[in-house]
């Protein structure tokens, strides 16, 4: 566990640090008012504090539980572990993890188990959710943050795209039979 970790120095800490410095309170706050919301789990403490973040999702129950509003069975329940075990409490959490990217988290937008577990990079688990939360709307959950962008494929007959090939374009331009004869950039080479 973190507690049981070596105080980071010098250059790791600098880089502990700036990684801390970009967690966002108010954006874990609607996270966690998301997850809340729905898991219609009352216990949920909607703190965006990273330590009420932290002990609120570590064990990976929650997180499975949210899983399973997406996509019922997902992850079914005698998988979920109760246990504060950490190796039962880190596989909760690699369940989620592999539904998220079953849901359509693109897999550089996930987290480590060691990021949530130990508390190491709380923003990467942030951003995991909020990717996850920007989904839901396919699922036909609430969803939080931009509405993400649907492909809008079109077919062309083949008629169509010859159409095309007797347009000249004004983009095409012209040079005007400009070459770069002529032109010398610095001295010359002296032979």
């Amino acid at each position: 566990m973190a507690e049981n970790r070596a105080a980071k120095v010098g250059f790791a800490a600098e880089a502990q640090q700036k990684m801390d410095s970009k967690y966002d309170y108010f954006l874990a706050k609607d996270i966690l008012q998301w997850v809340k919301e729905l898991t219609a789990d009352e216990t949920i403490n909607i703190d965006g504090r990273t330590d009420q973040f932290h002990e609120t999702l570590k064990d990976g129950v929650i997180l499975c539980r949210l899983a399973n509003t997406f996509e019922a069975g997902v992850i079914p329940e005698k998988k979920i572990n109760k246990s504060k075990m950490a190796f039962k409490c880190m596989e909760n959490i690699n369940l989620f993890l592999e539904a998220a990217v079953k849901f359509g988290v693109p897999r550089q937008e996930t987290f480590q188990s060691v990021d949530l577990w130990e508390k190491q990079n709380l923003t990467a688990v942030l951003m995991c959710l909020q990717s996850l939360a920007r989904k839901a709307s396919k699922y036909g959950l609430r969803s939080l943050g931009p509405k993400e962008a649907e492909a809008n494929v079109r077919q062309f007959s083949e008629d169509q795209l010859r159409a095309g090939d007797t347009v000249i374009s004004l983009q095409y331009g012209s040079n005007k039979g400009a070459t770069q004869s002529g032109i010398n950039f610095g001295n010359t080479r002296h032979m």
